[in-house]
């Protein structure tokens, strides 16, 4: 099997975890950004990663999965500044509708899974959601503290995990 680990990251989080799943991966296989791609053929899944942009997908992504993904087997791995684990109904809410908007962009490929973790929104992103006005950014915006540090260790062994029991599912993480 031949896979390929590809992203686009804006702030280095979602290069974390590109490069942990890659790490974790024993059998063939590439890490690329999304623009030192030139096709996913010849490889038997792709890893597809970026961050969560206003709700979804950046257009970055959306013109990725496009122009290279349709018909192509793929799991997204994702990071957003959302807490995954929290007790605020609205904040889990908001999640979903986050993942839906990026697995929507995913309806004409084999899409596996998604793994998802909070990544660290930045303090110059903080300041532009602070400045615009818009109470829910505002409001975004200030939970900033709860996302330093992140993706964190934990995280980054979940998309390990998470890579290995995608091919393992098949027997194919082996060097051979």
């Amino acid at each position: 099997m031949k896979v390929l680990v590809t992203f686009w990251t804006q702030t280095g989080n979602t290069r974390k975890i590109a490069e942990a799943i890659f790490d974790s991966l024993l059998c063939k296989k590439e890490i690329k950004a999304f623009d030192e791609v030139d096709t996913l053929d010849g490889f038997d899944l792709t890893f597809i990663g970026f961050p969560v942009m206003q709700f979804g997908p950046p257009y970055a992504a959306k013109k990725f999965i496009a122009a290279h993904a349709p018909g192509k087997t793929i799991a997204l791995f994702l990071t957003h500044a959302t807490p995954s684990n929290s007790d605020d109904q609205a904040q889990q809410e908001l999640l979903i509708k986050e993942l839906d908007n990026c697995r929507s962009v995913c309806s004409d490929t084999n899409l596996m899974d998604i793994y998802h973790c909070m990544g660290e929104l930045s303090q110059k992103i903080a300041n532009e959601l602070l400045a615009s006005g818009i109470p829910m950014l505002m409001k975004f915006a200030e939970m900033r503290r709860l996302t330093i540090g992140h993706p964190n260790s934990d995280e980054l062994e979940q998309a390990r995990k998470f890579a290995v029991r995608l091919i393992t599912a098949d027997g194919v993480n082996s060097p051979n």
